[in-house]
């Protein structure tokens, strides 16, 4: 038999094991942690034609980071240069960047691939030897030997210039602007680059 104060004590935990398992019901032991950002890599440069698997890490409210395996949805800036699965395999299609992105919960997260091109073996800069007095602008233009053939890279290479005191500055488009004129005789090098291969031309500015 059981004493009042067994009899009490019983009925208690009773009473707060029934509450417990009425709150379970009502809100559930876990709730699920909640997607807040989102990482794509690698950052990648391929060549036409190969490709690189992206991979999307989430970051969750509870702090913790996992590799997101399904449920992404992905996208590309542009499939004229870069197309991607619905597995984050991306291939390179034509030169240039496009942004990869993973789309998961309204959650986005993002990563640049640059597309090389395959068999390139020489850039051709013109005009080869340019002489300007005062301030002006030249348009220069990048021609690439790729796979035994001539095909215009201007909008393509990435252009720069050996000046380092802004007397002269290129464009993404291989236009040069002599910003000021010169106070006396200097002489640029303006060099078209797509990946490992180089063409220079030579920009001599007069006061």
């Amino acid at each position: 038999m059981l004493s009042g104060k067994q009899k009490f004590q019983l009925f208690a935990a009773f009473a707060t094991l029934l509450t417990l398992v009425l709150s379970v019901g009502c809100h559930g032991f876990f709730t699920n942690p909640t997607l807040t950002a989102i990482a794509v890599g690698p950052q990648a440069t391929i060549n036409q034609g190969t490709q690189v698997q992206m991979t999307a890490v989430g970051t969750y409210n509870d702090g913790t980071e996992n590799t997101i395996q399904s449920g992404v949805n992905w996208s590309t800036s542009d499939q004229t240069i870069a197309t991607i699965n619905t597995g984050g395999l991306v291939t390179g299609v034509s030169p240039g960047s496009a942004t990869i992105t993973a789309s998961d919960q309204a959650v986005n997260g993002s990563t640049t691939v640059t597309v090389t091109i395959t068999g390139l073996t020489a850039i051709q800069v013109t005009p080869l030897n340019t002489t300007v007095k005062g301030s002006g602008t030249v348009q220069y233009k990048a021609t690439g030997t790729v796979n035994g053939k001539q095909e215009d890279l201007t909008d393509i290479v990435t252009w720069s210039t050996s000046d380092t005191t802004g007397l002269v500055d290129i464009s993404s488009t291989g236009l040069a602007t002599i910003t000021t004129d010169p106070t006396q005789q200097t002489v640029v090098t303006i060099t078209a680059t797509e990946g490992s291969v180089q063409g220079t031309a030579t920009l001599t500015c007069n006061p």
